[in-house]
This record gives C-alpha cells, sequence and structure tokens, in this order.
C-alpha cells in the first residue's frame, strides 16, 4: 500500500511490544481497544499528533485482544522508519480497520483458498489463518531470498510453498507468476493476491489463461 500523506487520524492507541524479524521488517504490536474486525482489513497507523498515516494490513487474528501490524522500513518511508523507533507505551494514532479484501462467510468453510504473496503482502493471509481453524488454504510467498521468509512456522508446512528468485534455498526457485506459470491452477479454489501491483497483474493473466475466472480472484495491492 502506498506510503503517502493522509488525513489525520483520531483513535489513540497504546504501543504494546515491537519484534524485529530481519533488519527491515517488523511487527508492530499495539491496544485494539475493544474494537471489532474482519481479517483481512487495514489501519491507517501514524505517530500521535503527526498529521500523516499509512495503511497496513492487520496482521494478527480476529480472536487477538490485539492488534499487530507487519512493516517493511523502506529508505524513503518516512513513516515505516519513525514507526521503527517507537517504544512500549508510546502513544500512535490509528483509524479503522476498514476495507473489503474479505473472506466470504458462505465460503470459509466450505472453499479451498490459493493465498498469493509477495513480501510484507502476506499479512492478511495470516489472519486469515490465524482467524479461522480449519481454513483449507495454500500459501505462496515470494521473497527474494530464503531468510526473508516471514514468520513460515505459523503456517502448516505442507500448506505454505516459498518462492524465492533470489537463490535455490526455497521451496520453489523463481517467482510466483513462474510457480504459477508451471504448475495447474485448481479452478474449484479461491484466489487472494496481496503484493506489488506487477505480480498481481501479471497473476491475474496467467490465472485467466488457465481457466480461472475473475470472480475467483480477489487482490489488495502493496506499491
Amino acid at each position: 500500500m502506498q506510503e503517502n500523506t493522509i488525513k489525520p487520524v483520531k483513535n489513540q492507541v497504546k504501543v504494546q511490544q515491537i519484534r524485529h524479524l530481519s533488519e527491515s521488517v517488523y511487527v508492530l504490536r499495539f491496544d485494539r481497544n475493544g474494537l471489532s474486525f474482519e481479517a483481512g482489513q487495514h489501519v491507517i497507523l501514524g505517530l500521535a499528533s503527526k498529521n500523516n498515516g499509512r495503511e497496513y494490513s492487520v496482521y494478527s487474528g480476529e480472536q487477538d485482544d490485539f492488534f499487530e501490524v507487519l512493516i517493511k522500513e523502506v529508505q524513503e518511508g518516512d513513516i515505516s522508519r519513525k514507526l521503527r523507533k517507537v517504544q512500549p507505551g508510546d502513544l500512535l494514532e490509528m483509524d479503522g480497520p476498514l476495507g473489503f479484501f474479505t473472506l466470504d462467510p458462505d465460503q470459509v468453510l466450505t472453499k479451498k483458498f490459493v493465498f498469493i504473496a509477495t513480501g510484507t503482502g502476506i499479512a492478511p493471509f495470516s489472519s486469515f489463518v490465524k482467524s479461522v481453524p480449519g481454513l483449507d488454504y495454500k500459501i505462496l510467498h515470494g521473497v527474494r531470498f530464503g531468510h526473508e521468509a516471514i514468520e513460515r512456522e505459523n503456517y502448516d508446512a505442507a500448506r505454505f510453498h516459498l518462492c524465492t528468485s533470489g537463490d535455490g534455498s526455497g521451496d520453489f526457485h523463481g517467482r510466483v507468476t513462474d510457480y504459477l506459470t508451471t504448475n495447474p491452477a485448481d479452478k474449484n479454489s479461491e484466489y487472494y493476491l496481496c503484493g506489488n501491483v506487477k505480480m498481481i497483474h501479471q497473476a491475474f493473466d496467467i490465472l485467466k489463461e488457465k481457466g480461472i475466472s475473475s470472480d475467483q480472484m480477489h487482490a489488495e495491492v502493496y506499491f
């Protein structure tokens, strides 16, 4: 999702924990304050008393009494760099949860799902898996190098497929779009895609060629 200046947010939340996963990726946990949300939604998060905010998909589950977001610090990203420096007890401003990148409740226990992500685009899929015990899913997670896999231990190992384009340490050597090209597509599954816009456009084209209808494909774009 794009990092830009957004209308100031109003709800104050307190930081509970920051969990560093790598030199650039971290998980920020903060108060939920009893707010309801659906897995797949996002919040707009920023520093208290600042006129900025950035959209982050909720990484935690519906049953958790806190919110977590998964953040990659980027050099040109003012907010992601500043949020990495916060400490437990600091106040943030949050708006939301918002968005419609959610599972259809009528399909949750009757359908199969394929979740396709690049980088921190795996965040909403983490929330799906944590929120729905017994979910029939498969995850394709695309990163450059194997060590960039994000908490893959949180998923059923048989359902998690790491695609690495920069080395051969993943379950598949290549991009997630290469995986889709070289493997059959399940026409009875629902496909959810989250990541950079180029991947999503390419994946849509590949899946359409393999007989997946547009009604079966759902996307959330991270720029």
